[in-house]
């Protein structure tokens, strides 16, 4: 399942993205990774969450290459639950309108593997064209 947490810069999607992983991690039987842009949040996550800064991974410039990334992480893994994305907007050079395709490409990964997908987007509804907003749950 991909849910989603949408709303524009300030409407408090990373601390309840933020929130969310933490609850999890308390009672997790699996992996819980974070996927964020820098280490900044590092110490807002709990130490049973797996943090990955895309910072370190400069070269993943396109979705196509951040899905690959996102199947390496999987193939390392085979226990993870949860993968949050905080802020796709800021990582690989993402547009609004790479966002369907992107998704699309999420729920076949979450399908495929059992893995749940909670991504945050600084966007309104209205601003992603494309989403079929029937397929995710909006989490706010």
């Amino acid at each position: 399942m991909v849910k989603l947490l949408i709303g524009h810069k300030g409407s408090g999607k990373t601390k309840q993205m933020i929130d969310l992983a933490n609850t999890q991690a308390e009672d997790a039987q699996g992996s819980v990774i974070y996927i964020n842009k820098n280490a900044r949040l590092t110490f807002d996550l709990s130490y049973k969450i797996r943090v990955i800064c895309m910072e370190d991974f400069e070269e993943i410039t396109n979705a196509d290459e951040y899905i690959g990334f996102l199947y390496g992480i999987i193939s390392l893994d085979s226990d993870i639950e949860t993968i949050y994305i905080d802020s796709i907007l800021k990582h690989a050079n993402f547009q609004l309108e790479d966002i369907p395709a992107f998704l699309k490409r999420l729920e076949t990964i979450s399908d495929r593997f059992d893995i749940e997908f909670i991504v945050s987007l600084s966007a309104d509804k209205e601003e992603m064209v494309g989403v079929d907003f029937s397929s995710y749950e909006v989490l706010n």
